[in-house]
This record gives C-alpha cells, sequence and structure tokens, in this order.
C-alpha cells in the first residue's frame, strides 16, 4: 500500500497502489497508529475517531497499524482525527514519517530493545536475590541498581498504558504488570532503606538474606517474560499485514503501448492500447483486439489450464499470457481491476475480522479494580482494629503482591510458545494466540480443489487408441509434437509419453496453432495434436472415452494423421494421494467439509467423490468464496477455509481461520492464521487439533494462575501470608503453568 496518508473522494480515483473500498459519501482518510497492542486498543481508537463530528466510520486494522475513517468534507479532515488519537493515548506519525512499515520496524526495535536490557539486568538480578551464595553486605543496593531501569525504562510503556486505561476507567493486562511490579520494587525500596536504618543501629545483618526481604527480582522477571511474549506476537502481527502488499506485488510495473512508448501501468488510462507479449503479465483488464493466446489465470480461478483467448475476450490484469502477441485494449483501470477488488475483499475481511480478546484481560478489567479495593481495605481495617502500621503496610502490600500477574502473563505466551514451536516441527505455522480461539468453534471447513485437494498440474491418465491403431505409435507421434510445444497441457502428455517408456524426439517440422493445435513431421507423417475438428474425423470407437473423460471433467486432446483422429490423449489434474485422509480427519473432529472452486462442476464433483467431501460449489471466482463464507456463516456455521491461491486470499483473510498449504501463493500463506509448510492438506486437520489442544492449555493456565491469586488473596489480607510467602506462591503457580505448557511439546500427529 502507499506509504504516504492519501485522502480520496470516493469513486474518483486513487494514487497508484491505493486501494480504496466501498463506504458512504465521503472522503477517506488513512492514518498509521502507533503504539496499539490488543483488541482494547482496536475499539479505543474506534470509539475515539466515532465521537469526532463529521465521522461517518472508522475502522482501525491492528495487523496494518493503520486506521481508514471516511469523513465529510468541510465538517472533519485529518488534524481532527490526528486530535482524537492522541487523545486516546495513541500516537500518528508526521506524514514524512508515515511509511506503516517503518513504523512498525521502529516499533519492534524499541521491543526489542526494552527486552534485551531487561534480560540483561533481570540474569544477574535473579542470581544474586535467589542464590544467598552470591550475596554479600550491601547487595540489595546492587539490586536496587539492577531492577530500577527494569522497572522503569522497560517497564515503561505498561506503566503508560496502565495510566491511560485510568484516564478512562479501564483496566488491562498492563495494568496488573504495572501495579505489580511497582509494589514488588515500592516495596523492596522501603525493605532496603529499614533494613540499612537497622543496619546502622547494629540490628539488623544487610548481607543476610534472612533480615532482608526484597523482590526486587520479582518485577523484573515479570517485565522481561512478558516483553519476550509481546516480541513474539509483534513478529507474528508485522507477518500478517503483508498481505495486501503481496498481493499487489503480482500486477504488471509497465506497459508497452501499440506504440512502442513503455508507461508505467498504473498511468494506464481507459480506452489505452498496449501489447502483452508471451511470458509477460498483461497490465491492466481489457479485452483482446488482436492476436489470439493462452492465458494463465490460475491467480483467479485457481486452475492449471490456461484459458485459450482471441480478439473479443475480456482479460484480466496481472494474469500471464504464455504463447501468442496480444493487443489489449484497456476496459478498467486503478481501483477498479480485478486484481485491486481482490485487495480490496482482502483489506476488508481482515478489517472486519475482530481480534480475539484476550481472556487474561477481560478477567483483569474486573480483577484488578477488586485487588485494589481488597489492598485499601486490608490497609484501613489493620488500622481501624489496632494493628500496627507495619502490619497493616505489610498486609497490604502482600496482597499486591500475591495478585502480581507472574503466573498470569506466562499463561498466554508460554503455551503459545510451545504449541507453536511444537507446530513448527510439524510443518503447521500458527499466526499468533489470536488463531487459536477461532479454532474452537469451527465446524464447517471449505476446501479449495486445485493445490489443496489435487496436485495442480496435469497428468496424462489415459491413453486410447483408435483400432488398428499402436498406442506406442500414437503416443510417439503426439508426444514428439507436444515436447516442441510449451502449453501445459502438451508438457504433460510428453511427460507422460516417456514415463510409459515412449522414445520421443525431435519432429522434422512444427507449427504451432494458437488455441487450436499443433502441426508437424513425425515418421515422415504428417501429425496433428489438439481439438477434434481440426485433427479429423473421430471413430465411433473413441465416443466411450471421450465421454468418460467428460463425466469427470478431464481434457480431451486428439491425435491424427491422414485426415483421421488416430486416438485420444485424456490429461487432468490428479487427486493427491493423501487427500482422503485429509478429508477424514476433519470429520473426526466434526467438522464438514465443502468443496469451493473455480472449476467446472463435474470435474469438482469427480473430485470431491474420490475423497468423501460433502459439498460441491463450483465455478466460483474470489468474491464468490467469499461469498460461500457468509452464507455457512448464516447458516450459523463457524469455517475455516483451507486453500493455496491468490484466489483464495479473500476467503482465507474473511474465514474464521484460514489455513494454507505451504507450496501455494505468497499472498495466501499471508492472508491466512495456519500455514501447512508441506503442502500436505492432512496437516489441517493436525493443525486444528494442535491449535484447540494450545487453547485448552492457555485456559487452563489461566485459570489456575487466577485460582492461585484468589485462594491466597484472603491469606494475604488477614496478615496469614507474608510478602516473601505470597512471592513464593507466585513463583510455584509460575512454575506450574511453564509445567503445563510444556506439555504440548508431547503432542502426537495422527498422519
Amino acid at each position: 500500500m502507499g506509504d504516504q496518508p492519501h485522502e480520496t473522494p470516493i469513486g474518483l480515483g486513487v494514487k497508484p497502489g491505493v486501494v480504496t473500498t466501498e463506504a458512504p459519501a465521503g472522503l477517506r482518510i488513512e492514518l498509521p497508529v502507533v503504539g496499539m497492542t490488543c483488541a482494547s486498543c482496536v475499539a479505543r481508537v474506534e470509539k475515539g475517531l466515532a465521537r469526532v463530528p463529521g465521522v461517518h466510520r472508522a475502522t482501525v486494522n491492528l495487523a496494518t497499524e493503520r486506521a481508514t475513517v471516511f469523513v465529510e468534507p468541510g465538517v472533519a479532515d485529518r488534524d481532527d482525527l490526528v486530535r482524537a488519537i492522541v487523545e486516546t493515548g495513541y500516537e500518528v506519525p508526521e506524514p514524512e514519517e508515515d511509511a506503516t512499515a517503518t513504523a512498525s520496524d521502529a516499533g519492534r526495535d524499541r521491543l526489542t530493545a526494552r527486552l534485551v536490557v531487561s534480560a540483561a539486568l533481570t540474569v544477574p538480578l535473579a542470581a544474586i536475590s535467589m542464590i544467598p551464595a552470591l550475596q554479600f553486605g550491601g547487595w540489595g543496593w546492587l539490586a536496587l541498581a539492577l531492577a530500577t531501569p527494569v522497572w522503569l525504562w522497560s517497564a515503561g510503556p505498561f506503566h503508560r498504558a496502565a495510566l491511560r486505561q485510568a484516564r478512562h476507567l479501564d483496566a488491562s493486562m498492563d495494568t496488573l504488570v504495572s501495579i505489580g511490579t511497582t509494589a514488588a520494587w515500592a516495596w523492596s525500596v522501603v525493605a532496603l532503606a529499614r533494613g540499612a536504618g537497622r543496619e546502622a543501629m547494629g540490628g539488623m545483618d544487610m548481607g543476610s538474606s534472612s533480615d532482608l526481604h526484597l523482590y526486587f527480582e520479582t518485577g523484573a522477571v515479570i517485565v522481561t517474560l512478558i516483553l519476550l511474549g509481546r516480541w513474539f506476537e509483534h513478529r507474528a502481527r508485522r507477518r500478517s499485514g503483508d498481505a495486501l502488499r503481496a498481493l499487489l506485488s503480482l500486477g504488471a510495473r509497465t506497459a508497452t503501448l501499440v506504440d512502442g512508448r513503455e508507461v508505467p501501468a498504473e498511468r494506464l488510462t481507459i480506452g489505452d492500447r498496449f501489447v502483452v507479449r508471451p511470458g509477460e503479465r498483461i497490465a491492466t483488464d481489457g479485452r483482446i483486439v488482436e492476436g489470439a493466446s493462452a492465458v494463465d489465470v490460475s491467480m483467479l480461478t485457481g486452475e492449471p489450464v490456461p484459458e485459450e483467448v482471441g480478439v473479443g475476450d475480456e482479460v484480466i490484469g496481472a494474469t500471464i499470457n504464455t504463447e501468442g502477441r496480444l493487443v489489449v485494449e484497456a476496459t478498467r483501470v486503478g481501483a477498479d481491476t480485478a486484481l485491486a477488488q481482490i485487495a480490496r475483499l482482502v483489506e476488508e475481511a481482515q478489517g472486519s475480522k475482530a481480534p480475539v480478546q484476550r481472556l487474561a484481560d477481560r478477567v483483569s478489567a474486573i480483577f484488578v479494580p477488586i485487588v485494589l479495593l481488597i489492598a485499601l481495605g486490608t490497609l484501613v481495617a489493620w488500622l481501624v482494629l489496632g494493628g500496627s502500621a507495619d502490619d497493616a503496610f505489610t498486609a497490604a502490600v502482600a496482597v499486591l503482591i500475591i495478585a502480581c500477574p507472574c503466573a498470569l502473563g506466562l499463561a498466554t505466551p508460554t503455551a503459545i510458545m510451545v504449541g507453536t514451536g511444537r507446530g513448527a516441527q510439524l510443518g503447521i505455522l500458527i499466526k499468533g494466540g489470536e488463531v487459536l480461539e477461532a479454532t474452537r468453534a469451527v465446524d464447517a471447513a471449505i476446501l479449495d480443489k486445485t493445490g489443496t485437494i489435487t496436485t495442480g498440474r496435469m497428468a496424462l491418465i489415459d491413453v486410447v487408441a483408435a483400432p488398428g491403431v499402436d498406442e506406442a505409435v500414437l503416443l510417439r507421434r503426439a508426444g514428439t509434437l507436444e515436447d516442441a510445444s510449451e502449453h501445459p497441457i502438451a508438457r504433460a502428455i510428453a511427460a507422460g509419453a516417456r514415463d510409459r517408456g515412449v522414445a520421443i524426439g525431435s519432429p522434422d517440422a512444427f507449427r504451432n496453432e494458437a488455441g487450436i493445435g499443433v502441426i508437424g513431421t513425425v515418421d515422415d507423417v504428417e501429425t496433428r495434436v489438439g481439438r477434434a475438428e481440426w485433427v479429423g474425423e473421430v471413430p465411433d470407437a473413441l465416443t466411450a472415452a471421450i465421454d468418460a473423460a467428460d463425466a469427470r471433467g478431464a481434457s480431451v486432446v486428439f491425435a491424427g494423421w491422414d485426415g483421421s483422429v488416430r486416438g485420444a490423449l485424456v490429461v487432468a489434474d490428479t487427486v493427491k494421494p493423501e487427500a482422503a485422509a485429509a478429508v477424514r480427519a476433519l470429520h473426526d473432529l466434526g467438522i464438514e467439509t465443502v468443496l469451493v472452486t473455480g472449476d467446472r462442476e463435474a470435474p469438482a464433483r469427480w473430485v470431491a467423490r474420490e475423497v468423501g467431501i460433502d459439498r460441491v460449489v463450483a465455478g466460483v471466482l474470489p468474491a464468490g468464496k467469499v461469498d460461500v463464507v457468509r452464507t455457512l456463516r448464516d447458516e450459523g456455521r463457524t469455517v475455516a477455509v483451507v486453500g493455496d491461491g491468490v484466489n483464495d486470499a479473500p476467503a482465507l483473510a474473511a474465514a474464521d481461520l484460514g489455513i494454507a498449504i505451504g507450496t501455494g501463493a505468497d499472498v495466501a500463506l499471508e492472508a491466512s492464521d495456519l500455514t501447512l509448510v508441506s503442502g500436505d492438506p492432512r496437516g489441517a486437520g493436525d493443525a486444528i487439533a494442535l491449535a484447540r489442544r494450545t487453547l485448552a492449555t492457555i485456559k487452563g493456565n489461566l485459570f489456575w494462575a487466577f485460582a492461585y491469586n484468589v485462594a491466597a488473596i484472603p491469606l494475604a489480607a488477614l496478615g496469614v501470608l507474608n510478602p516473601a510467602i505470597a512471592a513464593g506462591t507466585m513463583g510455584f503457580s509460575s512454575v506450574f503453568v511453564v509445567s503445563n505448557s510444556l506439555r504440548l511439546r508431547r503432542f502426537t500427529p495422527r498422519r
């Protein structure tokens, strides 16, 4: 997408490379938003923008870190929107700095720096605090020196977020981190100062850990571990924002006009005529006015067979001309092209798919205020009931420390890291924790055909010779001619002949008739391979074979000489050997399967029968696949999409769960939630099973993290637990959470 902010009247065109969306009449303004970390951030920015007078609609995309706002011209402008975002506590880079990728990379670099500093200081701090043999006279002051930068600088974003949320009467994980680390640091400073005073009066030994209860390492460890989790999440989210850039990069960069001038593709206007040579991408949508060829449209339909086109036929921008020279007249340019519309579908689907609200954040919104009230109530109750100020403060701090989210902070990232690590070992890439909850309720899976269930490569599956014709002779002559052609069907026939042990050579003469077939001399005989009406009369004996091929949707190529068809060569995309097992695995998980493809009805139904798929929807383009997703949702289903092509990208992004075959197009991988690196469709069932197991582990972790705190808080308030025991309880809960997460390493795939 464009790096600079832009304001575009809807329907009047856009800057090169920028995708607009259908929207209420008005002005579209895009702004980068820096500092968002979760779904609550997105909701807060959207609410702030919605309050600006003149705003028709505001959507914020966490993956791309951009806000898209439609405003009434003359009522609201960019400055008003920037002011609203800043007031909610987030930042908008200046126009000259406004590059989404640059802003995101800068945020990652700042996060990395905080993580490195925090880890470097926390390791020696934890060692000196937890190993008595390393402690010496005055070690507490070294602990203070190590802990303070971690609390003040590394945890700075948590403190700022907590203050920002407090101004809006809100709370989240950031609030818990800020309160817990501040309580641990402040209590330790007070304890250190009091210990120093007592040592000066000869009352204690500052080198003895039994006399000095400090919790500097508690806050530092919390900060380091949570920063590590945020770093992994940021990396995964940044990758998901590349989908639109990957999609738009498929378009042609330049176009050659009929007068020989080469111009940037985005400068074409309706009515311009341009030349497309063999192997070149078509610069924009248009109509052929000269020439004939075969056009590779697999980026749109996912099908491997190029479409034969000639004068008067419509062609789509970014598709590839495989054979003849074409002259195309532009009929759609800019935001109106098919490629731009696919990009718009991906953008809208990503923006409308609400990021998962962390369960910890939802609970903490209630948990944090309750903990604060309990701590305050504990302090007041002890003082009112005649307890000493020391006892009152100790009990109140124990409540805060026991509520410190060490285990809570580990609950999600450790399970995600172990689960995704195990997935990577199995060739399953999971894009962050947001994906996991989507797998819980999935009960319908849309499967693409070509490249997902089938190999996506044409193969010679049958050879039917006419009566009296030697099959080897038929294959040698047809294979020799087809070996001189670059057409995918021709390559399949030549390869099939070789696989059957037939020796093929070079024709004595060869000519390609675009869209019809090839003709040449083999064995001193003029041979033709192509369409039946061009090759010759078809014998009745071949009719049954032709009908059988048509029933399964295969392509039939005829070969002949002396004016008669001498045989039929049947070519088709073949089903992956593991496809049937993949479908069974999904059925075992309680998931209905639906085959949705741009191919014709006959081959689609044949493939579905072969592998056991429940339903078939054939002959659909990318927008149609999104419609199928919406239809299933209207039926109350939670939908997963498994695909590999550019044509699958909008559906992958629109689905509750997108699963991309790793051998497919980059844009499909970027728009998906899960990626199967190996290309084995059986991995779809394994991916869903692993994601469900990981989600269950996260929920178990969160339950026990809260259970320990909830059980221990009353004891801390009653003075039964001092801060040292409270810290020990936190440590135990953290060990439990980590151990529970490590169980995911034993996940075994069905395949």
